[in-house]
């Protein structure tokens, strides 16, 4: 479906799965697809992001009725849906990590509820690891004072505090549907008139807040957000991320650490102007303060986290020369 001219649907639901080096996880994320189709249309779309490790030649062998489109770059998390957007003919565009799995009922839950709300422009559902622990699943958009609770520790320590557990929402009851502000990009199923409206993800993140900021402009057309704890996904988590070979200090996943200021930079700087400068301020005087604490620990293991404190500031100075404080993205893939 070309999102931005859609006047009739061939299929009830399009899935769009983006993977990078997971054939293994992701041969378990389609089987997981392929069992909840029931009677519903389905169109499975899967873009892999470059992969190395024999992907695409397994959906092509094993899953011959996937429609399969190869980059030969990465093009990380949102522009690789973009491009499963183009083949996308669903009126309902189904978002699904390579890494997660579909449980019985849980497409066609999905379809029902947004079905049954009509101004739902996006839903997610309750994500657990293959143990059945929580993961976050809905959450309120950051600020600048949330990100502090969270690197504070304070989140952690008082989850059941409106102030606190705000971002993740730990103060509320996971069991009860709920219209919030953003969902995880590893399940989400979206309108497709929703997504005609509010555009695409934007092509700037290349990893994290992608699904933020698309979320955020879905509301401010007019839509909802909603999550839906009875639509169940199991999801490992991190899969592609560990396949980044570049980290450059392995405590810490440098190179991942960068990406995400990188993009927190770029998503303040584009909703909430000159918050990008209070984040990254706020960010760096924060490892700053906890540095110069641990430095003089008697710990060997908290003076080395002082050492890593120190790294976080430089990454966030790097981060903020790199996107021109929030107002460009560097050249990808980063």
């Amino acid at each position: 479906m070309d999102i931005q001219n859609s006047a009739s649907f061939q299929f009830d639901v399009s899935i769009v799965i983006v993977s990078f080096n997971t054939r293994d996880v992701l041969r378990d994320c389609l089987r997981s697809a392929y069992r909840e189709v029931g009677s519903l249309r389905v169109q499975v779309i899967v873009v892999d992001n470059a992969s190395v490790d024999g992907s695409a030649a397994m959906i092509e062998q094993e899953f011959p009725d996937a429609l399969l489109m190869r980059s030969e770059v990465n093009l990380g998390f949102g522009r690789a849906n973009n491009l499963g957007f183009r083949l996308a003919s669903g009126r309902y565009i189904v978002l699904l990590n390579s890494d997660a799995f579909l449980t019985e009922g849980s497409l066609a839950r999905s379809v029902a509820y947004m079905d049954a709300t009509p101004r739902a422009g996006l839903g997610g559902g309750r994500l657990i690891g293959r143990d059945g622990s929580w993961q976050p699943s809905a959450r309120m958009f950051p600020t600048v004072l949330s990100d502090l609770v969270v690197l504070s520790g304070l989140a952690a320590r008082f989850p059941q505090s409106r102030l606190f557990g705000r971002f993740d929402r730990t103060w509320a009851n996971p069991m009860e549907a709920a219209d919030v502000d953003w969902v995880p990009g590893a399940f989400s199923i979206v309108r497709a008139e929703a997504l005609t409206t509010a555009g695409p993800f934007d092509p700037r993140f290349f990893l994290y807040y992608e699904e933020v900021d698309l979320c955020l402009r879905i509301k401010q057309k007019g839509y909802s957000i909603w999550y839906w704890p009875d639509i169940v996904i199991v999801h490992i988590g991190g899969e592609s991320s560990r396949q980044v070979r570049s980290l450059q200090l392995s405590r810490t996943g440098a190179q991942l650490t960068l990406w995400r200021m990188r993009s927190m930079l770029l998503y303040y700087r584009k909703h909430h102007g000159l918050s990008a400068w209070c984040a990254m301020v706020a960010e760096a005087v924060w490892y700053w303060l906890r540095s110069q604490r641990r430095r003089w620990s008697k710990s060997p293991e908290r003076r080395a986290s002082a050492d890593t404190d120190r790294s976080m500031i430089s990454i966030m100075s790097q981060a903020w020369r790199d996107t021109r404080g929030g107002r460009s993205s560097p050249e990808q893939p980063w």
